[in-house]
Protein backbone atom coordinates (compact mmCIF):
# COMPACT_ATOMS: atom_id res chain seq x y z
CA UNK A 1 0.00 0.00 0.00
CA UNK A 2 3.42 2.33 0.17
CA UNK A 3 3.23 2.85 -3.29
CA UNK A 4 -0.56 3.84 -3.00
CA UNK A 5 -0.05 6.16 -0.23
CA UNK A 6 2.50 7.67 -2.44
CA UNK A 7 0.39 8.24 -5.97
CA UNK A 8 -2.42 9.64 -3.19
CA UNK A 9 0.52 12.08 -1.99
CA UNK A 10 1.01 13.05 -5.52
CA UNK A 11 -2.38 14.09 -5.95
CA UNK A 12 -2.87 15.51 -2.61
CA UNK A 13 0.03 18.33 -3.43
CA UNK A 14 -1.40 18.61 -6.54
CA UNK A 15 -4.79 18.83 -5.61
CA UNK A 16 -3.48 22.00 -3.28
CA UNK A 17 -2.11 23.65 -5.99
CA UNK A 18 -5.35 23.20 -8.54
CA UNK A 19 -7.98 23.82 -5.97
CA UNK A 20 -6.12 27.31 -5.21
CA UNK A 21 -6.84 28.31 -8.61
CA UNK A 22 -10.21 26.28 -10.03
CA UNK A 23 -12.79 27.85 -7.87
CA UNK A 24 -12.22 31.34 -8.26
CA UNK A 25 -11.95 30.67 -12.66
CA UNK A 26 -15.28 31.69 -12.75
CA UNK A 27 -14.97 34.57 -10.80
CA UNK A 28 -12.00 35.51 -12.53
CA UNK A 29 -14.03 35.03 -15.97
CA UNK A 30 -16.76 37.15 -15.01
CA UNK A 31 -15.73 39.77 -12.45
CA UNK A 32 -12.32 40.85 -14.98
CA UNK A 33 -13.48 39.77 -18.40
CA UNK A 34 -17.29 39.74 -18.30
CA UNK A 35 -18.11 36.58 -19.04
CA UNK A 36 -21.59 35.22 -18.97
CA UNK A 37 -22.59 31.98 -17.38
CA UNK A 38 -22.85 30.07 -21.26
CA UNK A 39 -19.20 31.55 -21.65
CA UNK A 40 -18.11 30.12 -18.97
CA UNK A 41 -19.70 26.83 -19.47
CA UNK A 42 -18.14 27.17 -23.21
CA UNK A 43 -14.84 27.39 -21.64
CA UNK A 44 -14.84 24.51 -19.29
CA UNK A 45 -17.05 22.18 -21.26
CA UNK A 46 -14.48 22.31 -24.31
CA UNK A 47 -11.54 22.03 -21.66
CA UNK A 48 -12.75 19.26 -19.64
CA UNK A 49 -13.77 17.35 -23.03
CA UNK A 50 -10.17 17.75 -24.80
CA UNK A 51 -8.88 16.61 -20.65
CA UNK A 52 -10.93 13.26 -21.31
CA UNK A 53 -10.15 12.63 -24.94
CA UNK A 54 -6.66 12.48 -24.26
CA UNK A 55 -7.41 9.69 -21.23
CA UNK A 56 -7.93 6.88 -23.73
CA UNK A 57 -4.81 7.38 -25.58
CA UNK A 58 -2.96 8.03 -22.55
CA UNK A 59 -4.55 4.60 -21.45
CA UNK A 60 -3.45 2.82 -24.50
CA UNK A 61 0.13 3.98 -24.64
CA UNK A 62 0.39 3.21 -20.57
CA UNK A 63 -0.90 -0.41 -21.31
CA UNK A 64 1.14 -0.84 -24.57
CA UNK A 65 4.78 0.51 -23.46
CA UNK A 66 4.45 -0.30 -19.87
CA UNK A 67 5.83 3.22 -19.16
CA UNK A 68 2.78 4.92 -16.43
CA UNK A 69 5.05 6.31 -14.27
CA UNK A 70 6.72 8.54 -16.41
CA UNK A 71 3.38 9.68 -18.51
CA UNK A 72 1.70 10.51 -15.46
CA UNK A 73 5.00 12.79 -14.64
CA UNK A 74 4.69 14.21 -17.55
CA UNK A 75 0.49 15.26 -17.24
CA UNK A 76 1.30 16.08 -13.81
CA UNK A 77 4.40 18.93 -15.07
CA UNK A 78 1.61 21.12 -17.10
CA UNK A 79 0.33 22.12 -13.96
CA UNK A 80 3.18 24.18 -13.73
CA UNK A 81 2.67 25.66 -17.30
CA UNK A 82 -1.25 26.14 -16.56
CA UNK A 83 -0.19 28.20 -13.93
CA UNK A 84 1.99 30.37 -16.18
CA UNK A 85 -0.26 30.96 -18.79
CA UNK A 86 -3.15 32.20 -16.06
CA UNK A 87 -0.70 34.39 -15.40
CA UNK A 88 -0.07 36.00 -18.74
CA UNK A 89 -3.81 35.60 -20.03
CA UNK A 90 -5.08 39.16 -20.54
CA UNK A 91 -8.19 38.20 -21.85
CA UNK A 92 -11.16 35.35 -21.95
CA UNK A 93 -9.34 33.47 -24.85
CA UNK A 94 -6.39 33.57 -22.42
CA UNK A 95 -7.88 31.58 -19.79
CA UNK A 96 -9.35 29.02 -22.20
CA UNK A 97 -6.12 28.51 -23.79
CA UNK A 98 -4.54 28.10 -20.03
CA UNK A 99 -7.81 25.79 -18.82
CA UNK A 100 -6.80 23.66 -22.24
CA UNK A 101 -3.04 23.07 -20.96
CA UNK A 102 -4.21 22.25 -17.28
CA UNK A 103 -6.71 19.47 -18.73
CA UNK A 104 -4.00 17.68 -21.48
CA UNK A 105 -2.11 17.36 -18.02
CA UNK A 106 -5.03 15.60 -16.47
CA UNK A 107 -5.91 13.72 -19.64
CA UNK A 108 -2.26 12.23 -20.02
CA UNK A 109 -1.75 11.67 -16.32
CA UNK A 110 -5.02 9.98 -14.85
CA UNK A 111 -5.24 6.82 -17.06
CA UNK A 112 -1.56 5.61 -16.30
CA UNK A 113 -2.27 6.79 -12.64
CA UNK A 114 -5.27 4.75 -12.10
CA UNK A 115 -3.43 1.60 -13.53
CA UNK A 116 -0.43 1.83 -10.99
CA UNK A 117 -3.15 1.97 -7.96
CA UNK A 118 -4.98 -0.89 -9.28
CA UNK A 119 -1.65 -3.33 -10.18
CA UNK A 120 -0.76 -1.58 -6.14
CA UNK A 121 -3.59 -3.13 -4.32
CA UNK A 122 -4.74 -6.95 -4.01
CA UNK A 123 -7.78 -7.64 -5.43
CA UNK A 124 -10.30 -7.31 -2.50
CA UNK A 125 -9.14 -3.93 -1.67
CA UNK A 126 -9.61 -2.36 -4.58
CA UNK A 127 -12.17 -0.23 -3.54
CA UNK A 128 -10.03 0.44 -0.41
CA UNK A 129 -7.07 1.54 -2.97
CA UNK A 130 -9.13 3.98 -4.65
CA UNK A 131 -10.89 4.93 -1.92
CA UNK A 132 -7.55 6.19 0.03
CA UNK A 133 -6.09 7.44 -2.96
CA UNK A 134 -9.24 9.90 -3.66
CA UNK A 135 -8.93 10.74 -0.03
CA UNK A 136 -5.95 11.98 -0.39
CA UNK A 137 -7.20 13.77 -3.72
CA UNK A 138 -9.68 15.54 -2.05
CA UNK A 139 -8.05 16.46 0.98
CA UNK A 140 -5.61 18.08 -1.27
CA UNK A 141 -8.33 19.96 -3.00
CA UNK A 142 -9.59 21.30 0.80
CA UNK A 143 -6.82 22.86 1.75
CA UNK A 144 -5.88 24.07 -1.72
CA UNK A 145 -9.44 26.21 -1.27
CA UNK A 146 -8.79 27.60 2.07
CA UNK A 147 -5.59 28.56 1.20
CA UNK A 148 -7.19 30.57 -1.80
CA UNK A 149 -9.05 31.62 1.10
CA UNK A 150 -7.07 33.29 3.35
CA UNK A 151 -4.73 34.79 0.27
CA UNK A 152 -7.34 36.52 -1.61
CA UNK A 153 -9.00 38.26 1.44
CA UNK A 154 -9.85 41.97 1.10
CA UNK A 155 -9.50 43.84 -2.32
CA UNK A 156 -10.21 41.42 -5.15
CA UNK A 157 -8.26 42.54 -8.47
CA UNK A 158 -5.95 41.28 -11.02
CA UNK A 159 -2.94 41.55 -8.93
CA UNK A 160 -4.52 39.13 -5.93
CA UNK A 161 -5.53 36.97 -8.95
CA UNK A 162 -1.89 36.89 -10.02
CA UNK A 163 -0.83 36.41 -6.83
CA UNK A 164 -2.48 33.63 -5.97
CA UNK A 165 -1.38 31.32 -9.24
CA UNK A 166 2.00 32.29 -8.85
CA UNK A 167 2.00 31.22 -4.96
CA UNK A 168 0.20 28.14 -6.18
CA UNK A 169 2.91 26.10 -8.46
CA UNK A 170 4.74 25.56 -5.08
CA UNK A 171 3.12 22.51 -3.90
CA UNK A 172 2.52 21.43 -7.64
CA UNK A 173 6.90 21.40 -7.45
CA UNK A 174 6.50 19.34 -4.22
CA UNK A 175 4.17 17.02 -5.26
CA UNK A 176 6.44 16.33 -8.85
CA UNK A 177 9.44 15.47 -6.32
CA UNK A 178 7.32 12.47 -4.76
CA UNK A 179 7.49 10.21 -7.73
CA UNK A 180 11.27 9.48 -7.08
CA UNK A 181 9.28 7.39 -4.03
CA UNK A 182 7.32 5.85 -6.51
CA UNK A 183 7.75 2.18 -7.98
CA UNK A 184 5.71 1.02 -11.34
CA UNK A 185 4.35 -2.73 -11.13
CA UNK A 186 5.12 -4.28 -14.60
CA UNK A 187 2.83 -7.25 -13.63
CA UNK A 188 2.05 -8.63 -16.88
CA UNK A 189 3.51 -9.10 -20.38
CA UNK A 190 2.48 -7.47 -23.69
CA UNK A 191 -0.03 -10.00 -25.48
CA UNK A 192 -0.73 -8.74 -28.46
CA UNK A 193 0.19 -5.38 -30.52
CA UNK A 194 -3.77 -5.93 -31.73
CA UNK A 195 -5.46 -2.49 -31.35
CA UNK A 196 -8.26 -2.56 -28.45
CA UNK A 197 -11.15 -1.59 -30.54
CA UNK A 198 -10.41 -5.34 -32.42
CA UNK A 199 -10.83 -6.92 -28.46
CA UNK A 200 -13.83 -5.58 -27.96
CA UNK A 201 -15.71 -9.08 -27.97
CA UNK A 202 -13.37 -9.83 -25.37
CA UNK A 203 -14.96 -6.76 -22.51
CA UNK A 204 -17.21 -7.80 -20.35
CA UNK A 205 -21.33 -6.43 -21.45
CA UNK A 206 -21.74 -5.37 -18.39
CA UNK A 207 -18.62 -3.00 -18.44
CA UNK A 208 -19.87 -1.79 -21.81
CA UNK A 209 -23.40 -1.55 -20.10
CA UNK A 210 -21.88 0.80 -17.72
CA UNK A 211 -20.10 2.84 -19.88
CA UNK A 212 -23.22 3.71 -21.48
CA UNK A 213 -25.06 4.66 -18.12
CA UNK A 214 -21.79 6.88 -17.12
CA UNK A 215 -22.23 8.61 -20.38
CA UNK A 216 -25.76 9.47 -20.09
CA UNK A 217 -25.28 10.40 -16.80
CA UNK A 218 -22.56 12.59 -17.63
CA UNK A 219 -25.03 14.56 -19.86
CA UNK A 220 -26.73 16.31 -17.21
CA UNK A 221 -23.17 16.44 -14.79
CA UNK A 222 -22.02 19.72 -15.76
CA UNK A 223 -19.24 21.85 -14.93
CA UNK A 224 -18.96 22.32 -10.95
CA UNK A 225 -18.41 26.03 -12.26
CA UNK A 226 -22.54 26.58 -12.33
CA UNK A 227 -22.60 25.39 -8.21
CA UNK A 228 -20.50 28.19 -7.81
CA UNK A 229 -22.41 30.69 -9.26
CA UNK A 230 -25.57 29.30 -8.15
CA UNK A 231 -23.91 30.36 -4.81
CA UNK A 232 -23.41 33.46 -5.89
CA UNK A 233 -26.58 33.63 -7.21
CA UNK A 234 -28.25 33.52 -3.87
CA UNK A 235 -26.23 36.33 -1.74
CA UNK A 236 -22.66 34.42 -1.26
CA UNK A 237 -19.55 36.61 -1.77
CA UNK A 238 -16.92 35.49 -4.24
CA UNK A 239 -14.82 34.56 -0.98
CA UNK A 240 -17.53 33.09 0.83
CA UNK A 241 -17.91 30.86 -2.52
CA UNK A 242 -14.79 29.35 -1.66
CA UNK A 243 -15.45 28.42 1.65
CA UNK A 244 -18.72 26.30 -0.17
CA UNK A 245 -16.25 24.39 -2.16
CA UNK A 246 -13.70 24.05 0.73
CA UNK A 247 -16.57 22.37 2.13
CA UNK A 248 -17.57 20.21 -0.39
CA UNK A 249 -13.96 18.70 -0.73
CA UNK A 250 -13.96 18.24 2.36
CA UNK A 251 -17.03 16.44 2.64
CA UNK A 252 -15.79 14.29 0.00
CA UNK A 253 -12.11 13.77 1.19
CA UNK A 254 -13.48 11.97 4.70
CA UNK A 255 -16.17 9.88 3.21
CA UNK A 256 -13.95 8.41 0.46
CA UNK A 257 -12.16 5.83 1.93
CA UNK A 258 -15.28 4.66 4.09
CA UNK A 259 -17.66 4.00 0.59
CA UNK A 260 -14.26 2.54 -1.18
CA UNK A 261 -13.80 0.19 1.40
CA UNK A 262 -17.76 -0.56 1.90
CA UNK A 263 -18.17 -1.57 -1.33
CA UNK A 264 -15.41 -3.87 -1.26
CA UNK A 265 -17.92 -5.60 1.01
CA UNK A 266 -21.37 -5.08 -0.42
CA UNK A 267 -20.50 -4.60 -3.55
CA UNK A 268 -20.14 -1.76 -6.34
CA UNK A 269 -23.70 -1.55 -7.64
CA UNK A 270 -25.77 -0.88 -4.38
CA UNK A 271 -23.17 2.30 -3.59
CA UNK A 272 -23.42 3.18 -7.36
CA UNK A 273 -27.19 3.25 -7.22
CA UNK A 274 -27.13 5.40 -4.15
CA UNK A 275 -24.39 7.53 -4.85
CA UNK A 276 -26.94 8.50 -8.57
CA UNK A 277 -29.64 9.26 -6.36
CA UNK A 278 -27.86 11.09 -3.61
CA UNK A 279 -26.60 13.47 -6.95
CA UNK A 280 -30.62 13.49 -8.23
CA UNK A 281 -31.55 14.96 -4.70
CA UNK A 282 -28.68 17.08 -4.56
CA UNK A 283 -29.01 18.99 -7.92
CA UNK A 284 -32.83 19.43 -7.24
CA UNK A 285 -31.46 20.86 -4.08
CA UNK A 286 -29.28 23.38 -6.08
CA UNK A 287 -32.37 24.52 -8.51
CA UNK A 288 -34.61 24.87 -5.62
CA UNK A 289 -32.50 26.83 -3.42
CA UNK A 290 -33.40 29.81 -2.06
CA UNK A 291 -31.60 30.58 1.04
CA UNK A 292 -28.00 30.00 1.85
CA UNK A 293 -28.33 27.15 4.47
CA UNK A 294 -29.87 25.14 1.69
CA UNK A 295 -26.85 25.47 -0.42
CA UNK A 296 -24.54 25.14 2.54
CA UNK A 297 -26.14 21.51 3.12
CA UNK A 298 -26.02 21.08 -0.90
CA UNK A 299 -22.77 21.59 -0.85
CA UNK A 300 -22.09 18.98 1.72
CA UNK A 301 -24.66 16.58 0.04
CA UNK A 302 -22.72 16.86 -3.44
CA UNK A 303 -19.35 15.84 -1.69
CA UNK A 304 -21.01 12.60 -0.26
CA UNK A 305 -21.90 11.89 -4.18
CA UNK A 306 -18.54 12.44 -5.20
CA UNK A 307 -17.27 10.13 -1.73
CA UNK A 308 -19.52 7.47 -2.82
CA UNK A 309 -18.93 7.62 -6.83
CA UNK A 310 -15.52 8.27 -8.30
CA UNK A 311 -13.57 5.98 -6.40
CA UNK A 312 -15.96 3.06 -6.61
CA UNK A 313 -16.54 3.36 -10.23
CA UNK A 314 -12.99 3.59 -11.03
CA UNK A 315 -12.44 0.36 -8.58
CA UNK A 316 -15.05 -1.31 -10.59
CA UNK A 317 -13.68 -0.68 -14.29
CA UNK A 318 -10.35 -1.70 -13.47
CA UNK A 319 -11.49 -5.04 -12.04
CA UNK A 320 -13.57 -6.19 -14.41
CA UNK A 321 -11.42 -5.19 -17.39
CA UNK A 322 -8.71 -7.61 -18.77
CA UNK A 323 -5.29 -7.25 -17.11
CA UNK A 324 -3.85 -5.48 -20.51
CA UNK A 325 -6.45 -3.05 -21.26
CA UNK A 326 -7.07 -1.30 -17.52
CA UNK A 327 -5.52 1.78 -18.46
CA UNK A 328 -7.24 1.37 -22.39
CA UNK A 329 -10.86 1.03 -20.34
CA UNK A 330 -10.27 3.71 -17.95
CA UNK A 331 -9.43 5.79 -20.59
CA UNK A 332 -12.45 5.01 -22.76
CA UNK A 333 -14.28 5.10 -19.90
CA UNK A 334 -12.72 9.13 -19.08
CA UNK A 335 -13.06 10.05 -23.00
CA UNK A 336 -16.64 8.87 -22.59
CA UNK A 337 -17.39 10.97 -19.96
CA UNK A 338 -15.72 13.62 -21.81
CA UNK A 339 -17.53 13.65 -24.73
CA UNK A 340 -20.45 14.31 -22.66
CA UNK A 341 -18.92 17.03 -20.31
CA UNK A 342 -18.82 19.53 -23.15
CA UNK A 343 -22.78 19.33 -24.42
CA UNK A 344 -23.61 19.17 -20.47
CA UNK A 345 -22.05 22.38 -19.72
CA UNK A 346 -23.13 24.11 -23.12
CA UNK A 347 -26.65 22.80 -22.32
CA UNK A 348 -26.54 24.00 -18.49
CA UNK A 349 -25.17 27.63 -20.03
CA UNK A 350 -28.01 27.62 -22.60
CA UNK A 351 -30.54 26.52 -20.05
CA UNK A 352 -29.41 29.17 -17.56
CA UNK A 353 -29.35 31.80 -19.79
CA UNK A 354 -32.76 31.37 -21.29
CA UNK A 355 -34.80 29.89 -18.47
CA UNK A 356 -32.68 30.89 -15.30
CA UNK A 357 -31.02 28.97 -12.66
CA UNK A 358 -33.18 26.29 -11.87
CA UNK A 359 -33.89 24.66 -15.09
CA UNK A 360 -30.53 23.12 -15.48
CA UNK A 361 -30.37 21.62 -12.25
CA UNK A 362 -33.62 19.88 -12.63
CA UNK A 363 -31.96 18.38 -16.17
CA UNK A 364 -29.08 17.21 -14.61
CA UNK A 365 -31.22 15.76 -12.05
CA UNK A 366 -33.32 13.65 -14.25
CA UNK A 367 -30.52 12.10 -16.06
CA UNK A 368 -28.84 11.09 -12.57
CA UNK A 369 -32.40 9.47 -11.87
CA UNK A 370 -32.36 7.67 -15.06
CA UNK A 371 -28.89 5.69 -14.79
CA UNK A 372 -29.94 4.97 -11.05
CA UNK A 373 -33.08 3.08 -13.08
CA UNK A 374 -30.91 2.07 -15.51
CA UNK A 375 -28.50 0.10 -12.62
CA UNK A 376 -31.41 -1.28 -11.03
CA UNK A 377 -33.20 -2.63 -13.63
CA UNK A 378 -30.60 -3.76 -16.90
CA UNK A 379 -27.63 -4.80 -15.00
CA UNK A 380 -27.77 -8.18 -12.84
CA UNK A 381 -26.87 -7.34 -9.00
CA UNK A 382 -24.19 -9.74 -9.04
CA UNK A 383 -22.30 -7.82 -12.12
CA UNK A 384 -20.65 -4.93 -10.00
CA UNK A 385 -20.96 -6.54 -6.45
CA UNK A 386 -19.38 -10.22 -7.11
CA UNK A 387 -15.70 -9.00 -8.55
Amino acid sequence: MWNILFLGLVSFFADISAEMVYPIIPLYLTSTFGATPALVGLIEGIAESLASLLKVFSGYISDRSQKKKRLAFIGYMTGLIYKIALILATSWVGILVARVIDRIGKGIRTSPRDVMVSESAPANQLGQAFGLHKALDMAGSAIGILLAYFIIQGNLNTSTYKTLFLVSMIPALIGLGLFAFIREQKNHPIKTREPFWKRVGELDNNLKLYLLVAFIFTLGNSSNTFLLLRAKSVGFTDSSVILLYFLYNLSASLLAFPFGKRSDKVGRRRILILGYLVFAFVYLGFGFAYNQIMIVSCFLLYGLYTAMITGVERAYIAEISPSDLKGTMLGIHSTLVGIALLPASLIAGVLWDLFGAVVPFIFGSSLALLAAILLVFFMPNQSLSSY
